[in-house]
C-alpha cells in the first residue's frame, strides 16, 4: 500500500502528535482556518500554539508514565512484603488501612481519565432563564406573547361581564339590549379571544423553535471544535444524553412550560381582580389556601429539582453502555459475555430509580392540593 501511494499526495487528519515528525508538510487548523504551515521542526521552533500542543501531549504522557511507575512500585512492595507479614502477627491496623486506602485513592484519581459527571446543586439562577428567553431575537417576541395573553384575558373577562350584564335574569325583565346585539358583541369578543390565542401560540412556537435551533447549533459547534482531551475524558453516552434527551426537553417542553407559567400568573391576576370587584369575601378562604399552596410548593420544589438532575445524570451511563454494547456486539458474542453485559444493563437500569421518586414527589404534591380543593368545596 505504501508503495502504491508513494507518488500520491496523502492527507492525514489527526490529533496524534507522535505522527507529525514523519509528515512532509503540516497544516495547523484553528477555528476552521489554517493557522500555521510548514515542517515539524520549523513550526515547533516558532513558539506558537503548535509548540504548546506538543508540550501538553508530552506532559500528559509523562503523567501517565509516573502513575504506571507508582502502580508498579506499589505492587512490587506489596508482593515483597507478603512473606514478611505472613511470619508476623496478623493483627489489623486501622491506621495502616486508612493510609493504604488513601494512597490507592490518590493514585486512582490521578490516573483516572474519565471524570464523573458534575451535577449542579441548589436553585437555578435567574440568568439561566434570562439567557433562554433572550436567545431568540434578543427577547423581542416575549413582550408580544405577554401582550397577546393579557388581551386574551381581558377579552375573556369582558365576554363574561357582557353576558352577565346583557342577558336577562328572567323572562319578566326587559333586556338592556336586543338579542341580535347580544350575539354580535359576544361573537366579536370570542373572535378576538381566538385571534389572541392563535397569535400567542404562533409567537410561542416561533420563539421556542428559534431558541432550540440556536442552542443546538452552539452545542454542535462546541463539540466539533473541542479538543481530543474532551472526548477522552467525556463518554459518548454523556454527549448523546445532552444531544438527545436534554435537547428534546428544550425542543418540546421547555418553551410550553415557561409559557404556561406566565399565562397562569396572568390568569390568576385577572381572577383576583374580578373576585375583588364581585365577591371580596372569598378572600377569607382564598388567601390561606394560596399561602398553604406556596408553602407546599417551596417544600416540593427543592426535592423535585434535585431528583430531576439525578434523572438526567443517571441516563448517561445507560446510553453509554448501550452504545458500547451495540458497537462491540460481535466481540461480546465471540467471548460469550452476553450474560455479563445483560446484568450490567439491568444494574444500570435499577440505578435509574430517581425517575420513580420524582413521580412519587409529584403525586405527593397533587394529593395535598386535591385535599385543599375538597376542603374548600366543603366549607364553601
Amino acid at each position: 500500500m505504501l508503495r502504491l501511494l508513494s507518488s500520491k499526495t496523502v492527507i492525514y487528519v489527526t490529533h496524534q502528535v507522535e505522527f507529525l515528525p514523519s509528515a512532509d508538510l503540516i497544516l495547523v487548523m484553528k477555528d476552521g482556518k489554517i493557522a500555521q504551515s510548514g515542517k515539524y521542526d520549523d513550526i515547533l521552533t516558532s513558539g506558537t500554539d503548535f509548540m504548546e500542543l506538543v508540550c501538553a501531549h508530552k506532559d500528559a504522557l509523562a503523567g501517565l508514565d509516573s502513575v504506571d511507575l507508582d502502580n508498579d512500585s506499589s505492587s512490587k512492595i506489596a508482593k515483597d512484603g507478603i512473606d514478611e507479614t505472613e511470619n508476623k502477627t496478623r493483627s489489623p491496623s486501622i491506621d495502616g488501612q486508612k493510609y493504604e486506602q488513601g494512597k490507592t485513592d490518590d493514585v486512582t484519581q490521578k490516573g483516572q481519565l474519565v471524570q464523573e459527571e458534575e451535577r449542579e446543586k441548589g436553585r437555578v439562577g435567574f440568568w439561566v432563564y434570562w439567557k433562554y428567553i433572550t436567545t431568540a431575537y434578543k427577547g423581542a417576541l416575549v413582550p408580544l406573547i405577554l401582550l397577546a395573553q393579557v388581551l386574551f384575558q381581558l377579552l375573556q373577562i369582558g365576554s363574561n361581564y357582557w353576558m352577565a350584564w346583557a342577558a336577562p335574569v328572567s323572562k319578566d325583565m326587559e333586556p338592556p339590549v336586543d338579542g341580535s346585539t347580544l350575539i354580535y358583541v359576544y361573537v366579536l369578543l370570542a373572535l378576538g379571544s381566538s385571534l389572541c390565542i392563535l397569535a400567542r401560540a404562533l409567537l410561542l412556537a416561533t420563539a421556542g423553535y428559534k431558541t432550540a435551533t440556536v442552542l443546538f447549533n452552539k452545542m454542535h459547534v462546541c463539540i466539533f471544535r473541542a479538543s481530543m482531551s474532551f472526548f477522552d475524558s467525556t463518554p459518548s453516552g454523556r454527549i448523546l444524553n445532552r444531544a438527545s434527551t436534554d435537547q428534546s426537553e428544550i425542543d418540546t417542553n421547555f418553551a410550553s412550560q415557561i409559557g404556561s407559567l406566565a399565562f397562569s400568573i396572568i390568569q390568576l391576576v385577572g381572577i383576583i381582580g374580578v373576585m375583588s370587584q364581585v365577591a371580596w369575601q372569598v378572600f377569607v378562604i382564598f388567601i390561606p389556601v394560596i399561602a398553604i399552596c406556596v408553602w407546599y410548593q417551596q417544600y416540593y420544589i427543592d426535592t423535585a429539582r434535585e431528583l430531576s438532575r439525578l434523572v438526567g445524570v443517571c441516563k448517561a451511563p445507560i446510553i453509554q453502555h448501550f452504545a458500547e454494547s451495540l458497537s462491540g456486539s460481535m466481540t461480546i458474542r465471540s467471548f460469550n459475555q452476553e450474560t455479563r453485559f445483560v446484568q450490567t444493563n439491568f444494574h444500570l437500569s435499577d440505578e435509574s430509580r430517581p425517575k420513580f421518586y420524582n413521580a412519587s414527589a409529584m403525586e405527593w404534591l397533587c394529593f395535598r392540593l386535591d385535599m385543599l380543593h375538597l376542603l374548600r368545596l366543603h366549607f364553601r
